[in-house]
């Protein structure tokens, strides 16, 4: 199926399916929305598309994949945040997985039944993953797990983690396994964030037994794992968040009374350069090519145009942010942390300065 087609049949099942959120707002609601979207779009195979048939999918290529979330995000169904953690794990998954494991879990998150999140950040190794301490032991045919998580999004939701642990010295000392979250041993406490939502949490693992079977790749692949998820979080997963933007923009055009048409075109300005940078990107996903360091620019501009995009609203729509009950909120205020999750502007400017620019090296 080629994209026009998917995009044609896709519009026309959605238009006879309603999947509009319900009145439960709260983190817990739109958890269960997010499952309720990924079982109905698995079941009628749109969410099947763009992965391989040995993990349930249906085949074709990957950009399908962008094609569904930027549909999905454009009638805002689901949270693009909550929705992208599809791409950033799946692949992992189908890498480095035993394909047996691939098969049984990989179904189980596209179709809703599960959620998954990410153990990564620690408190001092957030953007500098190379520095994480949490530290994996091996016992016999299990390893044994200390240590602690923090940003941890949807942890006390989740069935599973992709971990990533310390083993060994050096960037060829961190390991990654793929853990069942209701293991003895393992706390989470939910921190409440300033947008009001108990999004992240940290995550302490006190003595946790994994099986060496649930290892991704090798002792020491723990790096490869945490790059295998930049050319999908970077791609598909920003084409997603942009495409949210873009709806959110359309809003505040609808709700400004009086509108400053500098502004506005400022903030479309900073959205559409991120668009176009994006839409290169996935077509060089598209194409097989490798992302790398360049994407540290799409980083930069995503999140300083949602910071805009807020920064507009809070202009245009007098109160709605400082003194109204409304979605715009915890929208503005999460929208004050989009120049530092996912990798600091500060992380990926020194990237873009070093990497691509050659600056730096006396």
């Amino acid at each position: 199926m080629n994209v026009s087609e998917f995009r044609t049949g896709l519009r026309a099942w959605l238009e006879d399916n309603d999947l509009t959120p319900g009145p439960d707002g709260s983190l817990a609601g739109q958890v269960e929305q997010l499952g309720r979207v990924r079982r109905a779009l698995f079941d009628a195979g749109w969410m099947r598309y763009g992965w391989p048939e040995h993990v349930g999918g249906l085949g074709g290529p990957a950009v399908l994949r962008a094609v569904l979330g930027e549909e999905i995000a454009s009638r805002e169904l689901a949270p693009p945040n909550f929705y992208a953690l599809i791409e950033v794990l799946v692949p992992t998954m189908i890498d480095y997985a035993r394909p047996e494991l691939a098969a049984e879990m990989v179904p189980r998150l596209l179709g809703g039944a599960e959620q998954w999140c990410q153990g990564f950040s620690e408190p001092g190794s957030g953007s500098d993953l190379a520095s994480l301490s949490t530290k994996a032991g091996q016992r016999g045919d299990t390893w044994v797990v200390n240590g602690q998580k923090v940003w941890t999004s949807l942890a006390q939701f989740a069935q599973r983690c992709v971990l990533l642990t310390r083993t060994g010295p050096g960037h060829g000392g961190i390991t990654a396994f793929f853990l069942d979250m209701d293991t003895p041993g393992i706390t989470v406490r939910p921190i409440l964030a300033m947008h009001g939502e108990e999004e992240f949490c940290e995550v302490f693992f006190d003595d946790v037994v994994i099986p060496a079977d649930r290892m991704l790749g090798k002792v020491g692949d723990g790096w490869a794992v945490a790059g295998s998820v930049l050319p999908f979080e970077r791609s598909t997963s920003f084409w997603h968040r942009i495409n949210h933007l873009y709806a959110r923009f359309d809003h505040l055009l609808a709700e400004a009374v009086d509108p400053d048409e500098a502004a506005l075109g400022a903030t479309y300005l900073g959205l559409h350069t991120a668009r176009c940078r994006s839409h290169g990107t996935q077509l060089r996903f598209g194409e097989g090519l490798p992302l790398g360091p360049e994407t540290s620019v799409d980083k930069v501009l995503l999140g300083t145009s949602e910071q805009h995009l807020y920064d507009a609203v809070r202009e245009l729509l007098p109160g709605a942010v400082e003194l109204a009950d409304s979605q715009w909120r915890p929208e503005y205020l999460y929208s004050r942390a989009a120049t530092i999750y996912g990798g600091s502007s500060e992380i990926q400017r020194n990237i873009i300065a070093r990497r691509l620019l050659g600056l730096g090296k006396e």
